[in-house]
């Protein structure tokens, strides 16, 4: 039983990196690196809290995904269309998303770093599965954006690797010149890429506020886009690859939380548990990895 409590806890955790790391696959997939899905994973949580507080869970989560997507918008015309670097535009959307929802927080909530408490999904059980006693943390009582989460994984499998948008997201991603000789629209593509992530993130943030937390916290991100990325680098640009990272460092963000409990060892030691774990792979596992051949690397057609 402990067990299944340690692994339902770890899937709580590692929903919101999953979600969001089945978007960066999208975004890099096409080419496009995402840094900025902290910031979308922010903006998200933030809409999503005001919408769940106002309308519903329901609407919170339509004003993540459309905060989700225009964050990515944001990103996609300055990388696609004006080819800024990468990195430098993915990380202005992080500083422009902190900034506009402290300033929105203070005009709406008249707080600068919470919402008020808002309105949760109703809990699901999976039938007969929940009758198992073995399983029953794993199978009752779970937000249906959590089920939504595992359906995406093969959903994200079969999209790439059995549709002509995926195999012609993938060829933009491997080489955008050639794709173009073969008439597939690059610029397009390279959109549809990014703002899926948007759209993933948007989600993210959405779970985080909605079902993790139950309010909008500032920070509440704590640096999930981050390991998101780290988790699509561990799960070598596969969403069951990706699955599986999210679900270790889930674990690791779990496991912190428990001994935190305990007392033994002071907090802010057990806290960094999830950042050095994700150090600590990544240094083992990037040399490994076989990223997109052209990510990170503007399109000039002229240029190729």
């Amino acid at each position: 039983m402990i067990i299944t409590e340690m692994l339902a806890s770890a899937i709580r955790m590692g929903i919101p990196i999953l979600l969001a790391s089945l978007g960066a696959i999208y975004s890099e997939r096409s080419g496009v690196v995402n840094i900025g899905l902290e910031g979308m994973m922010m903006t998200g949580a933030f809409w999503g809290a005001l919408g769940a507080y106002f309308y519903g869970p329901f609407m919170g989560v339509i004003l993540a995904l459309i905060a989700g997507l225009l964050m990515a918008l944001i990103h996609s015309i300055a990388t696609v269309t004006f080819r800024v670097d990468h990195i430098v535009s993915g990380v202005a959307l992080n500083i422009l998303a902190y900034g506009s929802c402290r300033f929105l927080s203070i005009a709406i909530f008249k707080m600068a770093t919470t919402s008020p408490h808002v309105e949760r999904f109703r809990p699901v059980d999976i039938p007969v599965l929940k009758d198992i006693t073995l399983l029953k943390p794993l199978v009752s009582g779970i937000s249906p954006l959590i089920i939504l989460a595992f359906l995406l994984v093969p959903l994200t499998c079969f999209i790439l690797e059995n549709t002509v948008f995926g195999l012609r997201l993938r060829s933009v991603g491997e080489n955008p010149w050639a794709a173009d000789s073969l008439g597939i629209k690059v610029l397009y593509m390279k959109y549809c890429g990014v703002l899926l992530s948007g759209l993933l993130a948007g989600l993210a943030g959405a779970y985080l506020a909605i079902e993790h937390t139950g309010m909008y916290v500032e920070g509440m991100t704590q640096g999930k886009g981050y390991i998101a990325l780290a988790a699509m680098i561990v799960g070598n640009w596969s969403p069951i690859g990706a699955l599986a990272a999210a679900l270790i460092f889930g674990l690791a963000e779990s496991l912190s939380f428990r001994v935190v409990e305990g007392g033994a060892i002071p907090y802010q030691f057990i806290k960094m548990i999830p950042y050095i774990l994700t150090i600590v792979v990544l240094s083992g596992f990037v040399s490994k990895s076989t990223p997109p051949a052209s990510v990170g690397i503007p399109y000039d057609r002229d240029s190729g």
